[in-house]
């Protein structure tokens, strides 16, 4: 489990294709990367991925079809910036909402506008998550929790502080960028637990 309170930034040094799956080759740039261990899950722009090789602060992964088919991995090149986050611990402060790092879905960002100090991001989503997703409710996106501000339809608006915007990629962002997306762990059990009390329309 991760809480989406992103720790570093790193970057993609290496990535092969191995037999129809991935393997990269990260910099962490973790201010304690001798804390990672073989076998440790890190999340990588939301994605949980298990360490397989380590070096200093390089890490290795591999990624399978199925990661590569319902996320954004199959952009990730040598320089791509990544928002990491090590799995949480049980003494750790959960300061943003439980996230699994299971992504359920690639967005699209539709719309960004500065807001004062801040901006505000519009990404679409597919329509069948929006039953998990509320106004003030907590969103995943690339890894980052983020509280929605507003819906309509099947798009969706964050906004983006300051300091979100220096210590994550998604102020990198760019108009029809993908993005990964993952609902509320909670909405989503909530929603399974109602539907057989759900009546036909």
């Amino acid at each position: 489990m991760f809480t989406g309170i992103i720790q570093t930034v790193g970057q993609v040094i290496d990535k092969k294709h191995k037999s129809g799956d991935l393997r990269f080759v990260v910099k962490t740039n973790f201010s304690q990367p001798e804390k990672i261990r073989l076998g440790d899950s890190i999340a990588m722009d939301g994605v949980c991925l298990t360490v397989t090789e380590i070096e200093e602060d390089q890490v290795a992964l591999d990624v399978s079809v199925e990661t590569v088919n319902k996320t954004t991995v199959s952009h990730w090149q040598i320089g791509s910036q990544l928002n990491l986050e090590p799995a949480m611990t049980l003494a750790d402060q959960l300061g943003g909402h439980l996230v699994s790092g299971h992504v359920d879905a690639k967005g699209t960002c539709v719309a960004r506008e500065v807001s004062a100090r801040s901006e505000i991001f519009e990404f679409q989503i597919p329509v069948e998550l929006m039953k998990f997703v509320v106004t003030k409710g907590s969103i995943t996106i690339n890894g980052v929790s983020l509280t929605v501000n507003s819906i309509k339809d099947n798009i969706l608006s964050v906004n983006l502080v300051p300091h979100t915007m220096t210590h994550t990629n998604l102020g990198d962002l760019k108009i029809n960028d993908e993005v990964n997306i993952e609902v509320d762990t909670i909405a989503r059990y909530v929603e399974k637990m109602l539907q057989p009390h759900k009546k036909p329309a």
